[in-house]
């Protein structure tokens, strides 16, 4: 009886993976005009399967009724979201495992309607915003002077970035070309294999992280870690967010900052 009642209890903070659209790194020889773009909202992804609110890893958050309650049955893909700066309030507010009044402070905003029929903006269209479900502006490129300024404006405002995508495709899951993330920087994910121990003030903490990349590479990420993540850092085998700037000679990439823990 016990075991059944663990099994329900786990099932119901998890659900299956969702399979979503991701973003590779805009490369300025990659002709953008025509294409949509929007501000990079710094908060956290969740998918909207027309009952739950889940994260990429197929985490099922913890919203309250009322935050959810006028959200459509069709599936939705989008950023809950505070304000720019705020990312680790944004976590800390959707990764409670009780519904709280916190929610408040979000909302959800939509950059793609899963297996929905039509271009992008045809697919947005499909999303009747309320108090809590908002659509990201799309805005058409005019050139590369249009995109740039439009990510300096972004960036002086404190914004992450800014996302670009051809909006005359039809919905697609995966990785490519067609969806790109642009910023003054770099970022790449990779998995926690292990730490390094600090030195000085740190001595009794956490130095640096040991990451892995996806092509296998492994790096030490230290910069960008504060007391409390160097006391408790993300775990073996989590997934996490860094910027840099530049490779090195060597292909590896250089001043590796953590950003954040992937949810």
């Amino acid at each position: 009886m016990k075991l059944i009642i663990l099994f329900f209890l786990i099932s119901s903070l998890y659900a299956d993976k969702p399979e979503l659209f991701l973003l590779n790194n805009y490369n300025k020889v990659t002709n953008v005009t025509s294409w949509y773009m929007s501000e990079k909202l710094d908060g956290v992804r969740a998918y909207w399967n027309g009952e739950k609110l889940i994260s990429r890893s197929g985490k099922v958050f913890s919203a309250p009724a009322f935050f959810i309650k006028d959200f459509p049955k069709h599936e939705l893909d989008g950023e809950l979201w505070s304000k720019r700066g705020d990312f680790s309030n944004i976590s800390s507010i959707v990764n409670q495992k009780k519904a709280h009044s916190g929610w408040m402070d979000l909302t959800y905003n939509i950059f793609e309607v899963p297996n929905s029929a039509g271009n992008l903006l045809q697919r947005l269209e499909n999303v009747k915003t309320t108090k809590y479900l908002k659509v990201i502006k799309q805005i058409k490129v005019k050139d590369k002077k249009h995109l740039s300024e439009f990510l300096k404006n972004i960036e002086n405002k404190g914004g992450e970035g800014v996302v670009v995508r051809d909006g005359s495709l039809n919905y697609y899951t995966g990785r490519d070309n067609n969806a790109l993330k642009v910023k003054s920087y770099s970022d790449e994910e990779c998995e926690i294999v292990g730490y390094n121990k600090g030195k000085g003030k740190y001595k009794e903490s956490v130095g640096s992280i040991v990451c892995k990349m996806d092509n296998e590479q492994i790096i030490n990420i230290g910069s960008g870690l504060n007391d409390k993540q160097r006391t408790n850092p993300p775990k073996i085998g989590a997934i996490i967010t860094f910027k840099y700037y530049g490779l090195t000679s060597k292909g590896k990439p250089r001043f590796p900052v953590f950003l954040h823990e992937r949810y």
